[in-house]
């Protein structure tokens, strides 16, 4: 289990494959679709760390209706979004 430090509310549980059925899925559980979404409260800032530790930016940043978004590729294939919403949807995306 990984979570936010101080937080009982929100935790990842990760799991390694048990057999090889389950490592064939490794980086495909979405189907290729983003799965994971990273909130942020400085996009730009995050998003120049990621570029300068050498992350796989899938998609760059840009401007969408419901915030700065930018989709990035963890060591396993799996697509994440970093997102700070913008004022108006905020409580929608949070």
């Amino acid at each position: 289990m990984v979570a936010p430090n101080g937080t009982k509310e929100c935790s990842l549980l990760l799991a390694k494959a048990s057999n090889e059925e389950q490592e064939k899925s490794i980086g495909n559980q979405a189907g290729g679709r983003v799965s994971f979404f990273l909130h942020t409260d400085d996009f730009w800032r995050d998003y120049e760390k990621l570029k300068t530790r050498g992350i796989n930016i899938i998609r760059p940043a840009g401007e969408m209706d419901y915030g700065t978004v930018a989709v990035f590729e963890d060591l396993y294939g799996n697509k994440w979004d970093l997102i700070q919403p913008n004022e108006t949807n905020k409580s929608i995306i949070a």
